[in-house]
């Protein structure tokens, strides 16, 4: 990644359900086990979704452009204490070792200051009150990683 573009916009992209199938996943799990309330909770659990269609291309395309500076901003699951290793191994296997380096886990997005956040939910972890602009990812205007890449031009 090339950072020394001082006019670069700081892009955060959620992790569960914008990089990762976290819902196919956990409906997956709930099949499997329909006594088994928090899958989510289950070792292993983060470290084996499955990207997103889309989003491993748009991701290295961000990085690799002159006007995006793109971290990985996921809030951790109160459920899964080990989801904090699990995550940061998902980013190696999926996005590479660089990415690692841009991996930031808060519960609280708000805390976090950039120009763009995608992310699947409005409100919940301080989306609501990011300082910068809220890209809806599965929204109306943003339903997938193409859509998305259009509007960001990479």
């Amino acid at each position: 990644m090339r950072r020394n573009n001082t006019d670069m916009k700081t892009v955060f992209v959620d992790l569960d359900n914008v990089l990762a199938d976290y819902s196919g996943a956990f409906d997956r799990a709930r099949q499997r086990d329909p006594d088994q309330v928090y899958p989510q909770s289950q070792y292993g659990f983060f470290a084996r979704l499955l990207p997103i269609k889309g989003a491993v291309e748009t991701m290295h395309a961000m990085a690799e452009s002159d006007a995006y500076e793109p971290y990985i901003l996921t809030a951790p699951s109160i459920y899964n204490p080990l989801c904090y290793t699990e995550k940061r191994v998902w980013v190696e296997d999926i996005l590479g070792l660089s990415f690692v380096r841009h991996l930031i886990i808060c519960s609280n997005k708000a805390l976090i200051k950039g120009d763009i956040l995608i992310d699947d939910n409005q409100c919940g972890c301080g989306q609501e009150s990011f300082s910068g602009e809220l890209v809806h990812f599965g929204g109306r205007q943003f339903p997938d990683w193409r859509a998305v890449r259009e509007y960001l031009h990479v």
